[in-house]
């Protein structure tokens, strides 16, 4: 049987976004079973998601978005912005792979935005993920809103620069 990812699907997926306190909802797709994760990750435009890397074991991760507009963005070991691209259901990039052992995040720049995430191997708590060290955790609201904001006014600017190379 095909799986289908329609309008009502994300529309679901984005009104538990709407309920959860983190302001974003992960919809799976695959079966535990399943070699590749996949999974609509639905959010707000205030979710944080702490940069991160999939590495021991590697894995490439890749985002295509289905609605609204996010920055992908990978980071040097030192936390500073290596690469910013902005995905837009309505531009010209619609996705990103992201190469194993790569620091990366995105930031929501729509009111709300969907991707749909693909995951190289199984899902193991343990190795799934390493959490920057040049970031703040998650739970930190304070310090989750000061990143972001840095964050969003560093994607602004260079967002700029590449116009003004232009």
């Amino acid at each position: 049987m095909l799986k289908k990812i329609d309008a009502a699907l994300i529309e679901s997926a984005l009104k538990k976004a709407r309920a959860s306190e983190r302001k974003r909802f992960l919809h799976c797709i695959h079966n535990t079973e399943d070699r590749l994760q996949r999974q609509i990750n639905a959010g707000l435009k205030d979710t944080y998601v702490i940069p991160h890397k999939h590495e021991n074991p590697d894995k490439l991760e890749i985002f295509y978005i289905i609605k609204g507009k996010v920055a992908v963005l990978t980071f040097e070991d030192n936390g500073n912005i290596k690469e910013a691209v902005i995905l837009d259901e309505t531009g010209p990039i619609k996705a990103v792979e992201i190469p194993p052992k790569t620091w990366h995040n995105f930031v929501i720049l729509s009111d709300e935005a969907a991707l749909y995430e693909l995951i190289d191997g199984h899902y193991d708590p343990k190795t799934h993920k390493k959490f920057a060290p040049f970031a703040p955790k998650e739970g930190d609201k304070e310090e989750t809103k000061k990143y972001l904001n840095k964050l969003r006014e560093e994607i602004t600017q260079n967002t700029r620069k590449d116009l003004n190379m232009k």
